[in-house]
């Protein structure tokens, strides 16, 4: 009880003593100038417009100009024109997130979108932009977690804490595997931030990809694509805070974030309507002062508790060596990469084991574990050497006895790596299942 009244005695000695309003003195597409207010404001404060006709329009700083603050709305300026009102609003907002949140959908505000009434705030205000832990104060990343897919499970194993990057096109299977992950995953709770995701997509993943049962243990933030890019960006950070309350509480948090590149993208629109020059295909430099400083905020935290965080990249024209794919690569602990090849041979999750890494493995693995992958890899590799002669009948049975034991393996393996997508498997299933089809020991 006293730490709830010293919470609300914090919030109302932060109330303002009086309002501060400044005049719009120019708009030019989404970017609107403020005047009379520069003084009182810094980058990142929120403001509010009022329109002709009572309109409220939250605005957040970006830049300045000429003695004019640049803000960008986070909604339509309908109604705002030159002269409106601008009340100087919060310097840092927050959010009081709570468990009462899990089985909630809500947007980038942490306002409820799901029509089950209002949430229940929590006690303590948690900053939306927040910093990561200190990296000396932080726990180490270690014991597996249990993904529930056989093909991550056994070669791309991640421990508790882990941040993987999930490198994808667009329809090779992304939304199915960040499904696969929220459904059978062994985590406590699941936070899913969908960035900038399709309207007509949001229901299909509450109903038939995630269910009633993933719900349960699930909290949403969701930002359409219709929506401004300053709301993309906040769902990402509002994302983030929501993962960090329920590491604080001492759980175990899985992190499905869909995707790191439309926040990239929307955080490239902020920065070009400020007036930042374009670097490299367009994005500008605050994009990749800005990617780290959202994935760092994954990972162990300085009490018991852990956020494992899946964060999806969607490369453009199957280059993953763009520069979003790059920048996250560098910033993660491992990748998985989906290709298309794998997918128009109708395997799923069409994810390629030879290009996709995990930087905890192998030492989260057992002696006997470790032989056992590097035997299928092993394997793997030999066969995809020689793919191209075997397909086209041009390699004579015979030649080599490593590439006959490959080909002799390789359905099997394909078999193994193959999951659909109501299908669940734990960890020993998947060690075992390995061991029966190389005929080694699992442990």
């Amino acid at each position: 009880m006293f730490e709830q009244y010293s919470y609300l005695k914090s919030d109302i000695a932060n109330l303002p003593d009086s309002k501060v309003f400044g005049k719009v003195k120019a708009i030019q597409g989404m970017l609107v100038e403020i005047g009379g207010v520069q003084s009182f404001l810094s980058v990142g404060d929120r403001c509010t417009l009022v329109g002709r006709l009572g309109e409220r329009v939250a605005c957040e700083v970006v830049g300045f100009r000429n003695d004019r603050a640049l803000a960008l709305p986070f909604g339509a300026l309908d109604g705002i024109g030159l002269g409106s009102a601008a009340e100087v609003g919060e310097s840092n907002s927050v959010v009081h997130p709570s468990g009462s949140w899990l089985g909630r959908v809500v947007n980038a505000f942490g306002e409820p979108l799901d029509g089950k009434g209002s949430l229940l705030p929590g006690d303590k205000p948690y900053p939306v932009k927040r910093t990561a832990p200190p990296a000396h104060a932080r726990g180490r990343v270690e014991g597996k977690i249990d993904l529930g897919i056989k093909s991550l499970n056994a070669f791309i194993t991640c421990c508790r804490g882990q941040r993987m990057g999930i490198f994808s096109a667009s329809g090779v299977g992304k939304s199915i595997l960040m499904s696969m992950l929220a459904r059978y995953s062994k985590a406590d709770v699941i936070v899913i931030g969908l960035v900038g995701e399709r309207g007509r997509e949001v229901k299909e993943f509450l109903e038939q990809d995630l269910g009633e049962e993933g719900l349960a243990r699930s909290v949403l933030v969701v930002a359409t694509s219709d929506e401004s890019p300053l709301m993309r960006r906040q769902a990402a950070y509002m994302t983030m805070t929501v993962a960090e309350y329920f590491r604080d509480e001492g759980r175990d948090v899985l992190c499905l974030m869909d995707s790191v590149t439309r926040f990239a993208m929307a955080q490239r629109e902020i920065g070009l309507s400020a007036g930042e020059p374009p670097a490299s295909k367009g994005y500008t430099p605050t994009v990749f002062a800005e990617l780290p400083k959202l994935l760092e905020r994954a990972g162990p935290g300085t009490g018991e508790g852990t956020i494992t965080a899946m964060f999806s990249v969607l490369v453009e024209g199957d280059d993953h060596n763009e520069p979003i794919s790059d920048a996250v690569r560098g910033i993660v602990d491992g990748h998985i990469v989906l290709d298309r090849a794998i997918a128009q041979r109708n395997r799923y999750p069409a994810i390629n084991i030879l290009r996709s890494v995990s930087r905890t493995m192998p030492d989260c693995n057992s002696d006997a574990q470790n032989a056992l992958i590097d035997r299928a890899r092993s394997l793997m590799v030999t066969y995809e050497d020689m793919a191209e002669l075997i397909r086209l009948g041009a390699y004579r049975s015979g030649s080599d006895v490593a590439v006959d034991e490959a080909i002799q393996y390789h359905d099997a393996l394909e078999d193994f790596l193959s999951q659909a997508k109501r299908d669940a498997f734990t960890l020993d299933e998947c060690y075992e299942q390995l061991g029966a089809i190389l005929g080694l020991p699992a442990s």
